[in-house]
Parts: structure tokens; C-alpha cells; sequence
């Protein structure tokens, strides 16, 4: 299991164009990937969860990667967060 944590910088937070992209980039790898939000959980392969958990800028969120290929899909993730979130 592979984890990181990620203070979301988007100023509308994790809405529809950037819950799209994070599910299509999460959806390359075997391993699942779980984003934890003060306690609510998600699945970040599933838009319309990202979505409903209302994610806002300033918020520090987990990203909580497991399976085959966690150690590639965390760095990847943890990239692109970097750069859309």
C-alpha cells in the first residue's frame, strides 16, 4: 500500500473537469485508489463519487494507492495532482 497526502490548490476544489481527469488517470492502472477526505472516502476511479465528496481549496485530502502497479500509479497520481489539482 502506497499513500500520500495532497492540499488541493484548484480554486473551485475537485469539480467536474478535474474529478474527469483525476478518474481517466487513475482509471490507467490495475490498483485501486482511494481518496480520503475528513473521514469520506471515495473511490478516485468514479467521477461522480470524486464529485460528492465537495472537495474545497485548502483541503488536504489522502490518496491511498493498493495493488500490482501502486508504486508507479502513486507517483503518477501524486504528479498530477500536482499539476491540476
Amino acid at each position: 500500500m502506497k499513500s500520500f497526502k495532497y492540499v488541493i490548490r484548484e480554486a473551485v476544489g475537485i469539480h467536474a473537469r478535474p474529478a474527469s481527469l483525476l478518474a481517466k488517470k487513475a482509471a490507467q492502472y490495475a490498483s485501486t485508489a482511494t481518496i480520503d477526505s475528513g473521514g469520506r472516502k471515495a473511490d478516485v476511479k468514479r467521477l461522480l463519487a470524486l464529485m460528492a465528496l465537495g472537495v474545497k481549496c485548502g483541503q488536504e485530502v489522502t490518496f491511498i494507492i493498493e495493488g500490482d502497479d501502486e508504486e508507479i500509479a502513486s507517483e503518477e497520481l501524486e504528479k498530477f495532482c500536482s499539476g491540476n489539482l
